[in-house]
């Protein structure tokens, strides 16, 4: 179970794993998609939101279980890319 928080174009995000092993990609305060526990790596969510005049962003984050590895990208950009863990990282 993580939680792990970013901004993007002045936009508040997070991607966060359940006690359940569910994935849930956020958008502020609403859950834009969710990928349910899987053996399969990665799991994959990804979103497309307008955050400009008409401006699309797609936003997909890949999470390998066994090795606790989350990595985040915007239109192909790496946001993040590393460990989390239970601790609940922000």
């Amino acid at each position: 179970m993580f939680r792990r928080a970013f901004t993007y174009r002045d936009r508040d995000f997070a991607v966060h794993q359940s006690a359940e092993g569910e994935l849930a990609l956020v958008l502020g305060k609403v859950v834009r998609k969710t990928c349910p526990p899987s053996d399969r790596e990665p799991q994959y969510l990804w979103t497309n939101v307008e955050l400009e005049w008409e401006e699309h962003h797609y936003i997909e984050a890949r999470y390998w279980q066994t090795s606790g590895r989350l990595r985040i990208t915007a239109n192909g950009r790496l946001l993040h890319d590393g460990a989390v863990d239970g601790a609940g990282l922000a």
